[in-house]
């Protein structure tokens, strides 16, 4: 039964794969459910059974979720363009799907970003990639490293997480404009906080990128800061990796208590690695998570 469910989560995880790579592709009911290797006449009702919204929707909502973040990152192309790449015949139908979804116009969303109805919109995406990610860790998972400590430019996030893509387009704009890049300067966050704390306003997060370059006093965006070396417990995630609370529960419920080793004073924090070309699909990002440990 157990191998026959993970078959089943296999096929449907091939489909999420395809669906990543080939967005400007033909992703009908047809090809997806060749794709999944399912009778097209019961795929629809497999993939609403599964992930909670149809195949159509899905689509809609990562081709839209791309075209955001073209506009946001100010991409050269024009609306139109965009548009089309999205699956849109015509640039108002567009707009109008654009504007019921974040309640901006995809103009006025590329000049000044809304970050808080843009992650409202994309929750259903964010479940449905998150319904097969029911991923368990065993103690061989975990490794004990020495790390050295990193220098780093430091932005701080702190309030509402709402508001958090608006500090991440930030940090983007200051690295390019720096001459940084993921694949040459390694990125860190640094989680101060719980991910959903009580209080909305209490959410903490540092977004870092490593350099020894050295941080004017009067920068606007930045500051200096130090990832300290020492002992760590490193935990590698492949998949969910905009969410990392089931890796770091582990790490926190399961895996500390049985090692017999004690957490240091510097918080949880995870280093992402960007070994594929800018515009790669989400789910191709490997992250390492740290537990500073004494």
């Amino acid at each position: 039964m157990k191998a026959a469910l993970q078959n089943y989560n296999t096929r449907m995880q091939r489909v999420l794969d395809h669906v990543d790579r080939h967005l400007d592709g033909d992703l009908d009911l047809e090809t997806m459910s060749r794709v999944a290797a399912f009778s097209k006449f019961h795929f629809h009702r497999q993939f609403m059974a599964t992930f909670g919204l149809s195949v159509h929707r899905y689509v809609q909502l990562a081709r839209l979720k791309r075209a955001s973040h073209q506009l946001a990152a100010k991409d050269a192309r024009s609306v139109t363009e965009i548009a089309l790449e999205a699956g849109y015949d015509a640039p108002d139908a567009f707009a109008r799907a654009f504007r019921r979804r974040f309640g901006q116009s995809p103009s006025s969303f590329r000049k000044s970003p809304d970050w808080a109805p843009w992650l409202a919109a994309f929750g259903p995406l964010d479940r449905a990639r998150s319904k097969l990610m029911q991923i368990t860790y065993e103690p061989s998972d975990v490794m004990i490293r020495d790390v050295p400590p990193t220098p780093v430019a430091v932005l701080e996030h702190r309030g509402d997480r709402a508001k958090l893509g608006a500090t991440i387009e930030t940090f983007i704009a200051w690295r390019k404009a720096a001459g940084m890049s993921p694949q040459t300067n390694a990125t860190f966050n640094v989680f101060r906080s719980e991910r959903t704390p009580e209080n909305p306003d209490d959410y903490a997060t540092d977004l870092c990128i490593g350099t020894d370059r050295p941080i004017a006093p009067d920068d606007p965006v930045m500051k200096p800061g130090v990832i300290p070396g020492g002992r760590c417990a490193v935990l590698r995630v492949f998949h969910d990796t905009h969410n990392l609370e089931l890796p770091a529960l582990y790490l926190y419920r399961d895996w500390l208590p049985a090692s017999g080793e004690e957490a240091r004073d510097f918080p949880i924090y995870c280093q992402r690695h960007f070994s594929f070309p800018p515009n790669a699909a989400v789910h191709e990002v490997v992250v390492e998570l740290f537990l500073p440990l004494k």
